[in-house]
C-alpha cells in the first residue's frame, strides 16, 4: 500500500463555542449539510501556547452523528484530512493563513451538557453517547 498523498491527522482540543450547522448548494446542484466548529488546541512544549482548527463535519459522516453532544469547552478528539486556509487579517490587511480540517471522525473525551456540567466518556470509540458523571 502506498501512503503518497495521504492526509490523515489526529487532534484534540476544547470547542470555542457551540457547532453551527448550515445547508450548501453543491456543485451538482444538490445541497448538503454541513457543520462548522472551531477547536483550541493547547501546544504539547508549552501548554500556555495553542492554536485554533476549523472544523467542518459533513452530513454522511462517522462525525455527523456526534453533533448533539458537541457544546462549547468538551474535549473531543477528530480524525481527518487538513488544508491551509489562507485568509487577509481585518486589522492590518496582512496575508494570514490557518488550517481546515474535514472531519471524518469524533470521539468524545469531556462532555459540557446545557448546564454547564461535564460527563466523562470512558468507554471506548465505539459508544459516543455521554456517560453521566
Amino acid at each position: 500500500m502506498s501512503s503518497a498523498g495521504l492526509n490523515k491527522w489526529t487532534v484534540s482540543g476544547n470547542l470555542a463555542a457551540d457547532v453551527t450547522v448550515k445547508t450548501v448548494d453543491l456543485r451538482s446542484g444538490r445541497q448538503s449539510m454541513v457543520a462548522d466548529a472551531t477547536i483550541y488546541v493547547r501546544g504539547v512544549k508549552d501548554r500556555n501556547e495553542s492554536f485554533t482548527l476549523r472544523l467542518s463535519i459533513w452530513e454522511g459522516s462517522a462525525a455527523w452523528r456526534t453533533i448533539p453532544f458537541l457544546k462549547k469547552g468538551s474535549l473531543i478528539i477528530c480524525t481527518g484530512s487538513v488544508e491551509p486556509r489562507p485568509y487577509v487579517s481585518k486589522t492590518d490587511n496582512a496575508p494570514k493563513a490557518g488550517l481546515t480540517m474535514k472531519v471524518l471522525d469524533i470521539d468524545l473525551d469531556v462532555v459540557r451538557d446545557p448546564d454547564g456540567e461535564t460527563s466523562n466518556n470512558n468507554q471506548g470509540a465505539e459508544n459516543k453517547t455521554p456517560v453521566a458523571v
